[in-house]
């Protein structure tokens, strides 16, 4: 800890830090306009120092925060200047997948840089061969949207109309996309505004000087917890079912060395960059072993750059989780973060029992519905669907929540058909999905909606196949089904539909976690009891 900030001062500069990222969050949401934004919160912000380390950044998407110094990193290869805003998509220089737009800004305090505000929202169309360029059949990187390199969309504090233009003419419900584009850049202007309250508040010295106690605070901690962990190397493995192009099962292979204090994450063995749209930048696979350490530590230590120092992940450059261009990868995002996550949770069970539950669903459930109607009158509608959560070491998995990497909102019911010429059939719990065990697997949710327009329905989504695995004894949960109009679909199908077909969803259960045969029924309706008072707290 810096010598220059006590422990009681180092507390309260810390929660004002992440106050300015769950402020910017707050403005990004409540003035954006896509529901996928608005209402399921499908996006993230995050404070950075002026060296491009995170010091702070409100609880939202997982794969998003882990995933955001890239970005930073790419960024500071440009010369960012104050009252400069860059925005960036590409996958290979910062991004994770097209959909996820990020905002960059230096935050400058009297004229000179003190750090940077970051924004990152999944917007519901970029453009690209399908309507909400979430594609099943993608095979090079070209087909999911326009491709956005570090470009300064605001240069000196006025926006830059030529790139505003060429952005807006390659996506579909351009006036929805300008207005989400906005609110990212009111999100990052409000935590310019707010750091300088800080610094009138403790002085700009007394500022810099904490960025580096929290993050020094926060290595201290995780240092800390991984000193407790055995040292050894674990392994594991798992697969995905298939890329959109062909249905074979691709092999994710991880190797955890645990050494004092200091983790060496390694993913050789895993399977090359596919044809299909499933690989996943290196920075989405180190985004999830971010979230999974974090797990297996204390999820309670404040995440910045500290968190991160004691973790090296080596990824195979040419491999699934490391591809070259022009590979597809909008899927890596958003289905193979998950796997990566249910691997290395499963290479910790022996060293960390007491912290790793049973599989959760292992997906997001991705669907989207578009037209293609010109003129910028179509719509788009994208969701990530919950699911049912692992069995934990000492509780029942949880019910149709979402799991590992995503951390969203559903879209509610009224909002879905207010916006959208869609209607809701069904939406409930999926009965036995859960895995038996001494603690159940959580439940799956079915969601069927009907299509009341000619549309376009693309689905990304896995555990179709290789169920959610039990642990300890437990029973593995079950396995997802897609239906469209009735007939059962492969976990990656883009179809053209007509008005009036259903969409049926129904989500994977959670595996149970220890022996059916010591079930105790009245200890669960105690644990179920005490959760909901918890909750109403």
């Amino acid at each position: 800890m810096s010598r220059d900030i006590d422990a009681v001062t180092l507390e309260i500069v810390r929660n004002q830090f992440e106050s300015v990222a769950e402020e910017m969050g707050q403005v990004l949401i409540t003035s954006s306009y896509s529901p996928n934004i608005k209402e399921r919160r499908d996006c993230s912000t995050a404070l950075f120092d002026a060296d491009g380390r995170l010091v702070a950044q409100a609880e939202h998407i997982p794969v998003h925060l882990g995933a955001m110094p890239e970005a930073v990193d790419t960024v500071l290869e440009y010369d960012p200047r104050p009252g400069d805003v860059f925005v960036l998509n590409d996958p290979f220089e910062g991004g994770t997948h097209l959909p996820d737009v990020t905002m960059v800004s230096p935050v400058a305090v009297d004229g000179e840089t003190l750090g940077f505000a970051v924004s990152r929202a999944h917007h519901a169309d970029v453009g690209g061969m399908t309507p909400g360029s979430m594609p099943a059949g993608a095979r090079e990187i070209y087909q999911e949207g326009i491709r956005l390199p570090p470009v300064r969309l605001v240069s000196g504090g006025e926006v830059n109309d030529d790139v505003m233009r060429l952005l807006l003419a390659n996506v579909r419900n351009p006036s929805e996309r300008r207005a989400d584009v906005r609110a990212q850049i009111a999100a990052n202007e409000r935590a310019e505004e707010r750091l300088g309250d800080l610094v009138d508040e403790h002085g700009r010295d007394r500022i810099v000087a904490a960025f580096d106690a929290v993050i020094d605070y926060s290595r201290d901690r995780v240092t800390a917890e991984l000193a407790d962990l055995p040292n050894g190397e674990l392994g594991a493995r798992d697969v995905m079912e298939g890329d959109g192009v062909t249905d074979d099962e691709i092999p994710i292979k991880v190797t955890v060395t645990v050494e004092d204090e200091r983790i060496e994450v390694d993913f050789a063995g895993t399977a090359p960059q596919v044809a299909g749209n499933v690989n996943a930048p290196v920075a989405v696979a180190r985004s999830a072993v971010y979230f999974v350490i974090r797990c297996v530590t204390d999820p309670e230590i404040p995440p910045n750059q500290g968190c991160y120092d004691p973790i090296s992940v080596s990824v195979p450059e040419g491999s699934l989780l490391n591809p070259r261009p022009p590979a597809a990868v909008v899927g890596g995002n958003v289905e193979t973060s998950q796997r990566v996550t249910d691997v290395v949770f499963t290479a910790f069970a022996e060293a960390a029992p007491d912290r790793v539950p049973a599989q959760g669903q292992g997906t997001m459930n991705n669907l989207t519905i578009g037209s293609r109607s010109g003129g910028g009158d179509g719509f788009t509608y994208y969701e990530t669907i919950a699911g049912g959560f692992g069995g934990r070491p000492t509780k029942d998995g949880l019910d149709g929540v979402q799991v590992g990497m995503t951390n969203t909102l559903n879209t509610p019911v009224e909002a879905l058909e207010a916006e959208y010429p869609l209607f809701v059939e069904e939406y409930g719990l999926r009965e036995d999905s859960g895995g038996r065990g001494e603690h159940r697997g959580g439940l799956g949710v079915v969601r069927s909606v009907r299509v009341e327009a000619d549309a376009t329905v693309s689905l990304l989504t896995e555990r179709r196949r290789v169920a959610p695995r039990g642990i300890a004894g437990g029973e593995d949960g079950a396995t997802g089904v897609n239906r469209i109009g009735g007939e059962v679909v492969p976990a990656k199908t883009t179809r053209d539909v007509a008005a009036g077909t259903t969409v049926a969803v129904l989500t994977p259960g959670g595996g149970g976690h220890g022996s059916p045969d010591d079930r105790d029924p009245e200890a669960v309706k105690r644990d179920r009891a005490d959760e909901k008072t918890e909750w109403k707290e």
